[in-house]
């Protein structure tokens, strides 16, 4: 049974408001009642001389305004000496570096890339001698030939799978599922097999495809799926040993290019999940197998920053030596003008 005082104080408590409550406890506790801080005595500031201080922006890192007529060389000089800016012209500097090295420049792309027009800018850096090798997503088969075969691409997919059409234009899947079984009879890799069958087959737009350029130009591609990813897989046609056979094919070849990248450049393009992961089991391969992949550069291009494409292209590939960057902004423009000028550095010799 609990004393009568300790009920009577219980209930006024309970009643009481907040504010009386506190005074009531401190008044039970006997705690004293909290005191103002102490105001901050600035008088006694330690101060330095601002010459002596370090500092990381100079005159030299500004920007120079663009005059009407003047070069494209001048516009990129023109750009300010830090964060992204520095970053581009550390990129162009790496890619400029290892063609005239002969080393290693290989370009990873997202599907998006190719649907916001960029395959004009990849089929020109491949025929400039630019390109080593590009892995791509099985996406990117999609639209580079759908590009390439009637002139368009990207279906809208809300609409469409409202209904349950999205993904079945029959001829994409016939086209695609066809040369990715022949592929595997063959023994080649996903990439080798639909840019055969763009560049051998009756395609109007061709000259403006990776996978068909690339082909031409003996460049490999490498195709990386996830089996269910791509709209193809959806039809009849799709085989999935062949699909499994020909993306295994190219994760061999894709390993192979990596482990030539020693002194090279990686620029990462787009994939949110897929190629930051097969990338960085390629290199892992590779350096088992004993190749020496230490120093190099990884450039990962995109409009945010992901958490696999900043962990496993940007940071962990450049642990033993080489640098990471990581360029933000939209695709349609910070490709062109990374491409742009990396074909400036180089002048005459791209």
């Amino acid at each position: 049974m609990l004393p009568p005082s300790y009920l009577s104080d219980f209930a006024a408590i309970f009643n009481a408001s907040e504010f009386q409550r506190s005074d009531l406890r401190r008044e039970r506790d006997g705690s004293e009642m909290a005191r103002p801080p102490r105001r901050i005595d600035r008088s006694r500031v330690r101060t330095g001389n601002a010459r002596r201080r370090p500092s990381k922006v100079a005159l030299r890192h500004e920007a120079r305004p663009h005059r009407r007529g003047a070069r494209l060389k001048t516009f990129l000089d023109g750009l300010p000496g830090v964060l992204g800016a520095a970053d581009l012209r550390a990129a162009v500097e790496a890619a400029a570096r290892a063609h005239a090295r002969g080393r290693t420049l290989l370009w990873g792309l997202g599907a998006h890339v190719i649907k916001v027009g960029l395959a004009p800018v990849l089929v020109d850096l491949l025929e400039r001698g630019l390109v080593s090798g590009v892995m791509m997503n099985g996406a990117g088969c999609v639209h580079d030939l759908e590009l390439a075969w009637m002139g368009r691409t990207s279906e809208d997919v809300d609409r469409a799978l409202d209904d349950g059409s999205f993904g079945m234009a029959r001829e994409t899947a016939e086209r695609l599922n066809g040369a990715i079984a022949a592929g595997a009879r063959e023994g080649l890799g996903m990439g080798a097999a639909v840019g055969a069958e763009i560049l051998g087959g009756r395609y109007p737009h061709k000259r403006r495809s990776i996978l068909a350029t690339a082909a031409r130009l003996g460049v490999p591609v490498t195709v990386h799926v996830g089996i269910g990813t791509d709209v193809h897989h959806m039809h009849p046609g799709a085989d999935g040993a062949a699909l499994g056979a020909t993306s295994y094919r190219d994760f061999e070849t894709l390993t192979g290019l990596v482990a030539t990248l020693e002194g090279g450049v990686v620029f990462h393009l787009g994939s949110a999940v897929i190629l930051p992961e097969v990338f960085l089991k390629a290199l892992s391969l590779a350096r088992n197998l004993g190749h020496r992949v230490r120093r190099l550069t990884t450039v990962d291009v995109d409009f945010v920053r992901h958490y696999r494409p900043s962990r496993n292209i940007v940071e962990r590939p450049t642990r033993l030596g080489g640098r990471g960057l990581s360029l933000i902004g939209h695709h349609e423009i910070l490709v062109p003008l990374l491409a742009a000028a990396i074909i400036e550095r180089l002048g005459a010799r791209a």
